[in-house]
């Protein structure tokens, strides 16, 4: 019992000063290539903090997001009205040759978007493919479509599958 202990000693030791002598840090494997594609590159171009201004039953209500790349820039993130109850986030991150987006809601559901064909060629759209926590007739974010308007603007219309018409948001960099 003791040789095989030693054995695996060996074993273990072995294998970090391989990936020692091969310039990784011992334990680190290799990382899968993040597809990279047009949409994702303008995607990326969201990164910072943006407010705008939202009529909610006829009064203007202010909306803030701030996007920021987390997984070594494998992932967006989209987190809109931080610290408040309505606080949402968004994951976005590419899957092979497509674009996903991941809603986790205020409505404690978890709607899972594809990216699909936009309207127009500033846009990307994302649409409904999947998700949790979602009964039947209960209400769920369907789509999204990113607009870019120039580097410091850009709109966001999130369809729910409860309406017809989809709220939209016109956001500003904050500098």
């Amino acid at each position: 019992m003791r040789r095989l202990a030693r054995l695996c000693a060996v074993v273990v030791l072995a294998a970090g000063f391989a990936a020692v002598a091969a310039g990784r840090p011992q334990g680190e494997d290799k990382k899968s290539v993040v597809a990279d594609s047009p949409a994702w590159r303008q995607l990326k171009t969201l990164v910072g903090r943006w407010e705008a201004t939202i009529a909610v039953d006829g009064k203007p209500v202010v909306s803030t997001v701030e996007v920021r790349m987390t997984g070594d820039g494998s992932a967006l993130i989209h987190w809109m009205d931080k610290d408040t109850p309505h606080e949402m986030v968004t994951m976005i991150h590419p899957d092979g040759k497509r674009l996903l987006a991941t809603h986790y809601c205020a409505a404690h559901n978890q709607p899972r978007m594809a990216m699909a064909p936009a309207k127009a060629p500033n846009q990307i759209a994302f649409q409904f493919v999947d998700g949790t926590n979602i009964g039947p007739g209960e209400g769920y974010m369907k789509g999204v479509v990113f607009t870019f308007i120039d580097a410091d603007h850009h709109e966001e219309a999130w369809t729910s599958s409860t309406g017809p018409e989809a709220a939209i948001f016109k956001f500003a960099r904050k500098k």
